[in-house]
C-alpha cells in the first residue's frame, strides 16, 4: 500500500491511496453491499457507472451465508461478485454490538446464534481474520467489541482493553495468513478500530495505544450508535489527532451528508453508511438542498429529474413523477432508481469535497454545504 497525502486544507486531508486492487482517492465513501450487492437491485456495473470506489461488505453475513469458504473456492470476494476495484470487509465486530441478545462475550471471542437459524457460531480475532483472508478483501477490519456510546465507564475500559488484545491477535494472524501459499490476497491491508465510546480520555488513549502497533489504517469506531452529533465531533477532535498522520483515517457507520462533511473537517478520509441505499428504498432521495420523499403528492405531475444537473442514471432518463408512479404501484425498478441516485449523490458529494481540497476551498463549500443541507428538512 502507497499511501499519499497530496493536499489539505485545515485539518480536512485529500490522499491518493494505491492498493493491490486499484487507486482511492480520499476522502472516499463506500458503497455497502452487506452480502456482497447493494439492496436494491444495484448491480457492479451500476456501481462503476456511478463511480463507486470501494464496496464493503459484512463478514459476518456472508459467513452465515453463503459461507466464505466457498467464496475462496470460487477465486475470492472480487471474482464472485465481478468487482475488480477495491473491497473492504468489516469484522464481524459490529454484530457484538447489533446481536447483542444472542452472543456471549469471552476472552477467546465471540459466540453467537445465528440470526437465520439459531445456531451456534464462534467468532474470534483469528476466526474473524480467516474469514475475511478467504474472502480477498482489499482491507480487512480488525475484530473488536463495538460498546454502547453512553455505556458505564468500567464497561467501556474493559472492552477497550479487550479489543486491544484481540487486535494484536487480529495482527499475528494475518501476518501468518498472508504468508500461506493457497491465501486469495496476500496483500490484504488490516485496519485497526479505535473504541472508548463518549469518553474522550480513554479514547485517546486507545488510539495512542494502537497506534504504536503500525497497521495499514485507523479507524473510529462505536460511534453513531446513540450518541448526539455533537458528541460525536466532540470524539473526532480529540481523537484524530492521536492516530498517525502518514496513515488513511476511517469513521465507520456514518453518515448523513453533514456527518460526512464534518467529519473530513476533522481530518477522516473514509466512510460507509446505509443511509443512501435504505433512504432509497423508501423513496427518500438526496439532493444538495435536503431530501425529497417521492411518494409525497406534490410529485404526482413533477416533470423534473430528483435534481436538475444530476448526471446519475435516474435523472438522465427519468421524472419525479414516473419514479414515484413506481413507487406508489411497487415495482422494483422505483426502488433501484432512488437507491442508484443516492448512491450517484454520496459519490459525487465526494468528488466535489476532494476537488474543494485540493483547490483550497474546502472552508466555503462547508458554509455553503451546512447552509443548503439539515438533518431535518425533507420535502
Amino acid at each position: 500500500m502507497k499511501y499519499e497525502i497530496v493536499a489539505r486544507c485545515g485539518h480536512a486531508k485529500s490522499a491518493h491511496m494505491e492498493t493491490v486492487h486499484g487507486t482511492i482517492e480520499t476522502p472516499v465513501f463506500m458503497n455497502v453491499g452487506t452480502v456482497g450487492a447493494i439492496k436494491g437491485a444495484v448491480s457492479t456495473a451500476d456501481l462503476r457507472e456511478i463511480g463507486t470506489q470501494v464496496e464493503l461488505s459484512n463478514t459476518y453475513h456472508l459467513h452465515v451465508r453463503t459461507g466464505d469458504k466457498l467464496i475462496k473456492e470460487y477465486g475470492g470476494l472480487h471474482k464472485f461478485m465481478n468487482w475488480d476495484r477495491p473491497i473492504l470487509t468489516d469484522s464481524g465486530g459490529f454484530q457484538v454490538f447489533s446481536l447483542a441478545g444472542l452472543r456471549k462475550i469471552k476472552e477467546e471471542g465471540v459466540t453467537f446464534a445465528s440470526h437465520i437459524d439459531g445456531h451456534k457460531i464462534f467468532m474470534g480475532p483469528e476466526e474473524s481474520m480467516q474469514i475475511q483472508s478467504n474472502l480477498g478483501s482489499t482491507i480487512a477490519m480488525a475484530f473488536d467489541e463495538c460498546p454502547p456510546a453512553l455505556a458505564e465507564r468500567k464497561y467501556i475500559e474493559n472492552s477497550v482493553a479487550r479489543t486491544t488484545r484481540w487486535l494484536k491477535r487480529c495482527k499475528a494472524e494475518m501476518a501468518r495468513l498472508n504468508s500461506l501459499p493457497d491465501t486469495v490476497n496476500k496483500e490484504q491491508l488490516l485496519f485497526g478500530i479505535n473504541q472508548g465510546g463518549i469518553q474522550n480520555d480513554i479514547r485517546m488513549a486507545h488510539a495512542d495505544e494502537i497506534s504504536a502497533l503500525s497497521l495499514d489504517g485507523y479507524a473510529v469506531g462505536g460511534l453513531a450508535v446513540g450518541e448526539s452529533h455533537e458528541q460525536m465531533y466532540d470524539v473526532l477532535d480529540h481523537v484524530v489527532p492521536h492516530l498517525p498522520e502518514n496513515k488513511p483515517t476511517y469513521l465507520m457507520g456514518v453518515g448523513t451528508p453533514l456527518n460526512i462533511i464534518e467529519g473530513v473537517y476533522r481530518g477522516i478520509d473514509f466512510f460507509d453508511c446505509v443511509y443512501p441505499s435504505r433512504n432509497g428504498r423508501h423513496g427518500h432521495v438526496y439532493t444538495h438542498h435536503g431530501k425529497l420523499n417521492l411518494f409525497n403528492k406534490q410529485y404526482e405531475l413533477d416533470k423534473s429529474p430528483i435534481e436538475e444537473g444530476c448526471q446519475c442514471p435516474a435523472c438522465r432518463d427519468y421524472s419525479r413523477a414516473y419514479i414515484r408512479h413506481l413507487l406508489k404501484a411497487g415495482e422494483m425498478l422505483g426502488l433501484r432508481l432512488c437507491v442508484t441516485h443516492n448512491l450517484y449523490f454520496y459519490n459525487h458529494l465526494m468528488e466535489e469535497i476532494r476537488s474543494s481540497i485540493r483547490n483550497g476551498t474546502f472552508e466555503a463549500y462547508r458554509k455553503e454545504m451546512t447552509e443548503n443541507l439539515t438533518t431535518d428538512k425533507e420535502n
